[in-house]
């Protein structure tokens, strides 16, 4: 990558994304953050510069600097990715960590959040914007959504199938072939052994329902 970074967010994985680009030796230029407080303070010597919506700051993205999204929270996480789609016609870029393992027939979007030792298999497809945090296991062929979030060390197992917005908690085992559906939520610790509807929470060994009814 040959252009410097502005990384949008100043916290959360704001300070492990740092780490992934400087490990990999690229330039962060700066956070941008809606909180003022941060404005004019410094994480590890990088400045923290402005607003995300700053336009003094975002005419920079795409001409000279790239753009990373470094939000958990999805819905302000998807405001963010849209403005930088529609503003500036960019797309955000992955920020993986060198010791990740990336199979040379996955197949991988952009904006993606990929932390140290991530194993992703071979076939497997992850789509953009999702946040893998240490140690998780994306097995071959397993389908993985847009905006999805997968714990320190959880598993998603062979040809299972991830939906959009999907939260797997840290330790979660999801069985090879199960599907989950969009905006379900995977307690930590929990086997899933049965599809998981959308939008549902499911907790446990084995993984049962526990959204109201």
């Amino acid at each position: 990558m040959e252009k410097p970074v502005i990384i949008f967010g100043a916290k959360g994985i704001a300070r492990p994304a740092l780490e992934i680009f400087n490990s990999n030796e690229v330039v962060v230029y700066g956070f941008l953050d809606e909180d003022e407080k941060l404005h004019g303070t410094e994480i590890n010597v990088i400045p923290v510069l402005g607003n995300p919506e700053d336009d003094g700051f975002l005419k920079l993205i795409g001409q000279k600097c790239e753009a990373f999204v470094a939000i958990d929270d999805t819905k302000y996480r998807k405001f963010l990715v849209k403005m930088l789609n529609e503003r500036r016609k960019t797309q955000p870029v992955n920020a993986i960590h060198k010791s990740a393992y990336i199979s040379t027939d996955a197949e991988i979007g952009h904006g993606n959040f990929i932390n140290a030792k991530v194993n992703i298999g071979t076939a497997a497809k992850i789509g953009s914007h999702g946040i893998f945090h240490t140690g998780a296991t994306i097995d071959h062929q397993a389908e993985i959504g847009d905006f999805v979030q997968v714990g320190a060390s959880a598993v998603i197992n062979s040809g299972a199938k991830i939906g959009e917005g999907a939260f797997i908690g840290s330790g979660a085992v999801i069985i090879s072939g199960i599907t989950v559906g969009k905006n379900a939520r995977i307690g930590a610790g929990s086997i899933v052994i049965a599809d998981v509807e959308e939008e549902d929470t499911v907790f446990g060994n084995p993984a049962a329902s526990i959204s109201k009814k």
